[in-house]
């Protein structure tokens, strides 16, 4: 609709990733006067641009306001534009309107068509979120993730046997607060959501910015992890164990998790995967807590077994 109201060269819709201060750009989609174009996703999210890197996206994020730049290499006297796109945490996207030939800069009138729209999406981009997300931690809900598993899946798995472990595939963690129930017990349930919404901070600041996290309700949280394999999955988590291990939690203290995790596979369904990731989650909790277990490396040392006649979906240890 821009690029037909506006009349550009080229629209252009960036996705803004992570955190303030380390937020990186990834152009999701594009369109010209060849049609639309979807972006590139890049394999490491480091290999992004960062915000800072170009001074116009780091104005409009500074500001929260449209930043209308003189292009580089522009010899002409022709002005881009590029409006931030705000969400409930902040600056989620940007959106740059590119001009040629005799159009020297947007017009006023299309600026705040512009801004009109951009207002209508935020309000539509809220109204997900209420229903997608965790009110306490503000990470995805369980809901969200039931219902994005298939879909996530398709795009993300490798068709590849899971009994390999160096073949790059997704993982599931189960994530659960060790003892958080004496936590509650001992300190009172305000120090315990505190806990929680640490520990989702830990999480953000942990894991790339392209991971997806839920809150799974109470103490127990769910990470997926993508484009690399089992060793590279038991690194991600373990640096989120040892975070969390490290960081001293206001009155409580110290407080650790356990965690299991497993490779997800083209047939999963959501039951499945974490019943295979609760297995590993329950012998860490067994053995000791405070650790970081893989379902599929149990299953090869011996250490759970599949419990065939009850079906491939449960198992014992």
């Amino acid at each position: 609709m821009l690029f037909e109201h506006v009349q550009p060269n080229c629209v252009k819709v960036y996705r803004v990733l992570g955190e303030e201060g380390r937020q990186r750009v990834q152009l999701r989609v594009s369109m010209d006067q060849d049609g639309l174009h979807q972006g590139g996703v890049p394999t490491d999210p480091a290999l992004l641009p960062l915000v800072t890197e170009r001074p116009h996206w780091h104005e409009c994020a500074l500001l929260g306001d449209a930043v209308h730049y003189l292009p580089e290499g522009n010899a002409a006297e022709r002005f881009d534009s590029v409006f931030p796109l705000m969400g409930n945490s902040g600056l989620i996207g940007l959106i740059e309107v590119e001009f040629s030939g005799a159009r020297a800069a947007i017009r006023p009138h299309d600026a705040n068509l512009v801004q009109g729209v951009l207002r209508i999406l935020r309000n539509h981009l809220s109204a997900l979120d209420y229903g997608e997300r965790d009110t306490l931690t503000g990470l995805l809900n369980r809901r969200t993730f039931e219902a994005t598993f298939a879909k996530r899946r398709g795009k993300i798995i490798a068709p590849a046997p899971p009994e390999e472990p160096t073949t790059p595939g997704s993982w599931l963690g189960v994530i659960d607060v060790d003892r958080f129930k004496t936590i509650n017990d001992t300190f009172g349930h305000l120090f315990g959501d505190e806990v929680l919404l640490l520990i989702a901070r830990l999480m953000f600041d942990t894991f790339r910015s392209t991971e997806m996290i839920y809150r799974f309700g109470g103490e127990e949280f769910v990470v997926i992890v993508d484009g690399t394999n089992e060793q590279g999955a038991a690194v991600a988590y373990e640096r989120f164990r040892e975070a969390v291990a490290d960081y001293r939690f206001p009155q409580v203290g110290k407080v650790t998790v356990s965690i299991g995790y497993t490779r997800v596979g083209p047939a999963d369904v959501p039951a499945s995967a974490m019943g295979r990731a609760d297995s590993a989650l329950y012998y860490a909790k067994e053995h000791g807590r405070n650790a970081v277990r893989c379902y599929d490396a149990l299953l090869r040392d011996g250490d759970i077994q599949l419990n065939k006649s009850a079906g491939p979906e449960l198992e014992l240890f």
